[in-house]
C-alpha cells in the first residue's frame, strides 16, 4: 500500500476506508477528520444503560455523607479511581411506577404502570434518542441482555424491542461482514418487507373510512410505525454494502451461558468497540441472574434466590460478591471509554454510562430508592446527590437531563418536571 499523508489541508471523509486485496478497513475517528466535520455537525453524543434486574443491596451501594467529600461505599471502593467521571444518586424513584419485578417494563420508560400494570407503556429514554438520532449510525441502537431477550428498550407504541443475549452473534452483526449470497438475501427481505406494508397500509387506510374515532387515533399510531419501519428499511439497505469495520478486540470464544459477569464483559468491551468505531451511538444492557451458581469464589447459591436474603448475614455476603464484580464490571465500562482517545477529549465525555434498576429492594420487591450511577458525558460528577428516601426525587427529571445533552428538544419525559437539580454539564 503507498504512504499516504493527512494534512489538515485535505481534511478525511468519517466514512473514509483503506482497502486492498478485496479487503476494507474503516478508519477511526481521526483529528484529520474533524475539519470536515466541524461545519456540518458537532462531536456525537451517546448513551448507554446497563440495568439490572435485581437491584442492588443499598446499604452496600450508596455512601453515608452526601456531596463530593463522601466515603466510598463498599462497592464503590473497586471505582473509586473513577470517582470524578460519575455521579451517585440516590432516594430516586419514577413516580407512579410499582408493581416489584413488572415494573422492570417502566426502567428506562418511567411510563406510570398502575402498580404493576405493563399495558399502556410507551418509549424508552434510548429509543428517543435513537428515533431523531440513530439514522447517523448503521446500527440506530443496539440492546442486549446476558441470559434472556426481555429488555428495558420499548417503542413509541410500548411495544418491547427483543433483546440480542448471544455474544458471537452481537459481534459478528457488528464487525464480520456479510457474504455476498447474504447481502442479496437481506436485500431482499428488505424489499419483501416494504412490498408487503405498502400493500397493508393501503388496505388500511381503506378502513381508516370506516371506524370510530378511537379506533382511527390506534390506528394513526401504527401508521406512525410503519413510516418509522420504512426509514429503517430504507436505511439499512444502504448499508447493505458498506464493509464493516474492523476492531483490535477479538472474536470471543464460546461463554457459559451461566457466567452473566463474563458476558457482561465481552458485550461490554464490543459496546467500547461499537461505539469507537461510531457503529451506533445508543444502547441498552439488561443483566439477568440466570439459572444456576455464579463461578465467584464464596458463592454456593443462585444470584436470584440470594437477592431474596432476607437479611440473613451469609446469603448477603455472598450477594455482594456477585454485585461488587457487577459494579466493578460496570467500572472497567467506562474506563475503555476514558481510555479511548476523541477529537480534544475522550469517548467518554461524550457517553453518557447509566447504572440503573427498577427496583431499589429486590428482597421485598420495593420499587422506590432505585440504584443509579451516572457517568461520563460531559456532567460534573465526583458527588453523591442524596435526595429524600422516604419522599423520593423523580429520576425522569435525569432522563430529561440527559436527553438534552444528547440533543433531543423536549420539554418533558414520562413524569419530569425538569432538569435534575444539582447535575450540571462540566
Amino acid at each position: 500500500m503507498k504512504n499516504v499523508t493527512f494534512t489538515t489541508q485535505k481534511a478525511l471523509s468519517r466514512r473514509t476506508f483503506l482497502r486492498r486485496a478485496g479487503v476494507a478497513m474503516a478508519l477511526p475517528m481521526l483529528d484529520a477528520m474533524r475539519p470536515a466535520l466541524a461545519a456540518a455537525v458537532p462531536p456525537p453524543r451517546r448513551f448507554v444503560s446497563v440495568s439490572l434486574s435485581l437491584g442492588l443491596h443499598g446499604p452496600n451501594l450508596i455512601p453515608k455523607a452526601a456531596g463530593r467529600g463522601y466515603q466510598p461505599s463498599r462497592y464503590l471502593k473497586a471505582i473509586d479511581d473513577l470517582r470524578d467521571d460519575f455521579t451517585v444518586v440516590s432516594g430516586v424513584s419514577h413516580p407512579g411506577v410499582g408493581g416489584g419485578h413488572r415494573a422492570e417494563a417502566c426502567t428506562l420508560t418511567a411510563h406510570p404502570n398502575s402498580n404493576g400494570s405493563d399495558s399502556g407503556n410507551t418509549i424508552s429514554i434510548d429509543q428517543l434518542m435513537a428515533k431523531h438520532l440513530g439514522h447517523q449510525t448503521r446500527f440506530p441502537s443496539l440492546v442486549m441482555n446476558t441470559g434472556g431477550v426481555n429488555s428495558p428498550s420499548y417503542t413509541e407504541n410500548g411495544v418491547m424491542i427483543p433483546a440480542e443475549n448471544s455474544v458471537a452473534r452481537l459481534y459478528a452483526r457488528l464487525f464480520i461482514d456479510d457474504s455476498p449470497q447474504e447481502q442479496k438475501r437481506h436485500l431482499s427481505l428488505i424489499k419483501q418487507g416494504r412490498s408487503i406494508m405498502d400493500l397493508v397500509g393501503g388496505e388500511a387506510r381503506t378502513l381508516q373510512r370506516e371506524l370510530g374515532a378511537s379506533d382511527r387515533d390506534r390506528l394513526d399510531s401504527w401508521f406512525t410505525s410503519v413510516r418509522e419501519l420504512e426509514v429503517q428499511l430504507e436505511m439499512n439497505e444502504g448499508w447493505i454494502s458498506e464493509p464493516k469495520p474492523k476492531v483490535d478486540f477479538p472474536k470471543p470464544g464460546p461463554v457459559s451461558r451461566g457466567d452473566l459477569l463474563e458476558i457482561q464483559r465481552c458485550m461490554s468491551k464490543i459496546l467500547h468497540c461499537a461505539f469507537q468505531t461510531d457503529s451506533t451511538r445508543f444502547a441498552t444492557l439488561h443483566i439477568t441472574p440466570g439459572s444456576g451458581v455464579l463461578p465467584i469464589e464464596g458463592v454456593q447459591e443462585g444470584y436470584h434466590s440470594l437477592s431474596h436474603h432476607g437479611r440473613d448475614e451469609e446469603k448477603l455476603e455472598q450477594l455482594q460478591k456477585i454485585e461488587q464484580s457487577l459494579v466493578a464490571g460496570w467500572g472497567n465500562l467506562l474506563r475503555d471509554l476514558k481510555g479511548t482517545p476523541e477529537g480534544r477529549g475522550t469517548l467518554l465525555d461524550e457517553t453518557m454510562v447509566l447504572l440503573t434498576s427498577n427496583l431499589g429492594n429486590a428482597s421485598s420487591h420495593n420499587n422506590k430508592n432505585m440504584p443509579v450511577l451516572f457517568g461520563g458525558g460531559g456532567f460534573n460528577h465526583g458527588q453523591h446527590l442524596a435526595f429524600d428516601s422516604n419522599n423520593n426525587y423523580p429520576l425522569p427529571n435525569l432522563f430529561l437531563s440527559a436527553l438534552h445533552r444528547a440533543g433531543v428538544t423536549t420539554e418533558r419525559f414520562a413524569t419530569s418536571d425538569t432538569e435534575m437539580r444539582g447535575l450540571e454539564s462540566a
